[in-house]
This record gives structure tokens, sequence and C-alpha cells, in this order.
């Protein structure tokens, strides 16, 4: 358990300072935000700072931060260290710089501002996957919760031929629909406390779980830095796709420039974007000793969570059950349950404002949202659909969603990297985690049978170039921005 507790220390003192390290460079001052200078009722509507954070928080933790460290964990307690310090340098700076630079720009929403700073070719080509990630996300974000609360709190069988499958689904699409539609203080900003409340509960008592039960948690010193995945999956860069919220996700970029309009003052960014992000990380560390905890008990096997798609939700049953008793197990269950509708809902309607931005769709008029808002929904109905009726069709559309997550992440960086150096700002710190997190995502594509399928030797070799010209693209834009533009 030591090797868990060091990384929790690392977590949370790294992130105090290096959270103050990206403030300092950001230099937030006084100047009137997008919530109180445009503020129109609607979208651009000024907020408690506790509350945006909370709302930024149930934002962007959705499944992402307790299915993907069950998975990542499973590669051994590297994950302990792999995390947080992830999450400080890469996943928290992502996030908060994205949502400031978007405060600095009227609060428009992610693709404008690629647009702005990366060119116009760059921006169809976001567009693109942002489009789909978002549509991943809200079709995900139906599926995972209303299956957890089949299975884990009405007991019943998830198949696609229950009728309560549907019912569930529709009740959560419906709530989906009046979260897009609805003035954002209105729906999200009176829900989310309560929401938050079962967040809280649910995490703190599984982590104080972890400690009373004494869950059995390998050493890194024991293990070393072999790779011990079960299926002997190579840890770059599939652990860091597998894991992906809890670390770093371009979903959170579209969520911080959707809270922008929402902050009144601009230093309420570190603790509304980068802290939160920080809350994010050990909230995957958690599960990640958890699960490791009840393989180590002999609880469910670590090859059942390798390659049994169904065996993701049986535990985080087991824990919440076995850490906290029937009655605190529901709570826990009904916590997680919340996760991914809380970021489902903000997810489409993020994509409500980034269709209705490019497209140029007045959305203080209510027909206008609402047919934007039915284009979305429909597709999003069909793919979920899709998966459900289909043998093996959520894992392809998990798969898909996991690459596009981190493909948008990529951008989002080079956005980052590019404001700051037309700023004269620090850019290293945007421009390496980028470059890392091309190289994962290329690799990632370039191998898997989803993509190229080429060896590995090939597909490190191919990533190492892109990642380079990526480097080298990105830094000549960066130049050539401040040259045009001035800024001392």
């Amino acid at each position: 358990m030591v090797t868990f507790i060091i990384g929790l220390a690392v977590l949370v003192i790294g992130g105090a300072l290096y959270g103050k390290v990206c403030e300092k460079v950001f230099k937030p001052d006084d100047r009137e935000t997008p919530a109180v200078r445009l503020n129109d009722g609607m979208d651009y509507v000024p907020m408690k700072k506790w509350k945006n954070s909370l709302i930024q928080l149930l934002n962007i933790a959705g499944t992402g931060p307790i299915f993907g460290p069950i998975q990542g964990i499973l590669f051994g307690p590297i994950a302990f260290l792999t995390i947080p310090i992830g999450c400080i340098i890469g996943g928290a700076v992502h996030d908060y710089m994205s949502g400031m630079i978007s405060v600095r720009n009227d609060g428009v929403q992610m693709p404008l501002l690629v647009k702005k700073y990366l060119g116009k070719y760059a921006y169809p080509l976001y567009n693109v996957f942002v489009c789909l990630t978002m549509l991943l996300v809200g079709t995900v974000f139906i599926y995972t919760p209303g299956d957890l609360f089949i299975t884990q709190i009405l007991g019943s069988d998830s198949g696609a031929g229950n009728p309560l499958v549907w019912i569930v689904y529709g009740a959560i699409f419906l709530y989906y629909v009046i979260a897009t539609l609805f003035p954002i203080d209105k729906i999200i900003g009176k829900v989310y406390p309560f929401f938050g409340a079962l967040l809280i509960l649910s995490a703190i008592g599984v982590f104080v779980g972890i400690f009373v039960k004494g869950y059995p948690l390998d050493e890194i010193w024991n293990v070393g830095l072999a790779n011990v995945h079960p299926q002997g999956l190579h840890f770059i860069p599939i652990f860091f796709v597998t894991v992906a919220c809890g670390i770093v996700s371009g979903f959170h970029s579209t969520q911080a420039t959707l809270v922008s309009r929402t902050i009144s003052h601009e230093k309420e960014g570190r603790m509304t974007f980068y802290n939160m992000m920080i809350a994010e990380g050990f909230i995957a560390m958690i599960w990640a000793a958890a699960t490791m905890g009840i393989i180590n008990l002999g609880h469910i096997a670590a090859m059942s969570v390798a390659t049994d798609g169904s065996a993701t939700t049986k535990v985080v049953g087991i824990v919440a059950n076995d850490l906290l008793g029937s009655v605190g197990g529901i709570v826990a269950v009904i916590g997680i349950i919340v996760l991914p509708i809380t970021s489902g809902d903000t997810a489409l309607r993020s994509m409500r404002l980034i269709i209705s931005e490019a497209m140029k769709v007045d959305q203080s008029k209510k027909r206008n949202r609402l047919a934007v808002s039915c284009a979305i929904f429909a597709v999003v109905a069909g793919i979920l659909i899709f998966a459900k009726v289909n043998t093996g069709g959520f894992n392809i559309l998990w798969r898909y969603f996991a690459w596009a997550n981190q493909t948008i992440a990529v951008f989002a960086f080079a956005m980052i990297t590019v404001y700051m150096i037309r700023h004269r700002q620090q850019f290293l710190m945007a421009l390496i985690p980028g470059m890392f997190y091309m190289f994962v995502i290329s690799s990632f594509i370039l191998n898997a049978q989803i993509g190229f399928n080429l060896s590995w030797t090939l597909s490190y070799i191919i990533a190492g170039v892109l990642t380079a010209a990526y480097a080298a693209v990105v830094v000549r834009s960066g130049m050539i921005s401040r040259k045009q533009t001035q800024i001392p």
C-alpha cells in the first residue's frame, strides 16, 4: 500500500505546486469575464465558484476515471505513479489552459479556438473528431449508467430483449434533452449539488474502505516496471488510451470551455479547471487501488477483467458491496451512475453550441435550439440502438470513443502551445504532453485492428516521425502567429 500512498502524496502536493505554476504562467487578472460581460441568461450566466467547480468535476468525471483505471491497474502498481504524474503535468494543464484561453476569447468553444490558433485547415478536421467524440460520449453515457442501474440497483438483466432496458435508457435520454435545451443555471446548476454529494460520498466511502479493510496492494519495488498485464498488452500506448479520463482527456477541454461562460472572475480558474482535474485523478487512484485489492483477494480474476467487458461492471458492484455493505454499496453505485450522466448531458449541450457556432445558428431562439438538438439526439439514438442490439457493438463503440477522445486532446495541446508561444509564455509545458499523446494516438491506431493493423515496431517508428512533425508544425505555427500579432 506504500506505493499507493506515495502516488496520492504526489497527486496532492504536486497538484498544489504545479497548479500555482500554471496560474503564474497564464496570469489571470481582474478583467470582466464573458459570464459578466455577455450575460444572456442561457449559456452565459455568472455562477458561484463552488458551483462552477462542482459542475466542472461532474462534467469531466464520467465512467472514464472508474472503468479506465479498473482496466489500467492490470498493468501493475506503476499505475499508482503514472496516473498522478500524468494528471499533474498533462490533464490538469490541458483543462486549465483550455478553460482560461476560452475565457480570454469571449467563452467560445474549442472548434473556434482551434480555428483561431491552428488555422482554417485544422478547424474542419478537429470538428469531425470533436463531433464524433461528443456523439460517442453521449451514447456511452446512456449505455453504461443505464446498465449499471439495471444490474446493480434493479438486479435485472441488461440484455437488449429486456423492455426495462429501453425504459431506463429512455429516462436518461429524456433528462439529456431537458439539460441540453434549458438554461444552464435552471437544470444543470440546480441538480448538480445533489449529484455532487453522491459522487463525493461514494468516493470517500471507497477510499476509507480500502484502508479499513486493509486491501492488499502490490508495491512497485516488488513487481518492478515489468509488464504484468494478463494479456501482455503494451504499456505505451494502451495504458494511456485505456485510463484516458483519469490522466488526459480531450473531452475535458470541451467542458472547460462550456464552464468558461459561467465563471465570474479569472482567478477562479485554478480551482474550477486545474484542481477539479486533480480531484478526478484522485477518483481514478481510488478505483485502481480498489480493483487491485479485490483481484488480490480472489474476488475476481485479472484475466476476467481483461477479457470480459461485463466484468468491469461486476468490479464496481463487488467493490461497493464489499467495502460499504449493502446500503452503502447502493449509495456508492448510485454515485457512480451519476458520473456518466453528468458528463453525457453537458457533452450534448457542448455539441449543440459547437454546431451552432460552426453554422452560425442563433441559440437565443428556442426553435433553433430545438432544431439542432433534435438532429443530435436522432444520431445518438441510432448509435445507441446499434451498440445494444449488435454483438460486440459496445466494444467497437468504446474503442473508437477512447481513441477519438485522446485525439482531440492532441488538438487542444497544439492550440494551447500556439497560444503560449504567441503570448511569450512557457510553451514547453503544453508542447511536451502534446507530443507524448501524439505518439500514443499514432502508435495505437497504427497497430490496432480497428486501425491499420501494423506491427508494433513499424507503428512506433511511424509514430515517432509523426510526433516530430507535430512538434515542428506546432512550434512554427506559434512563431508565425506571434510575428503576425506582435503581442509583447
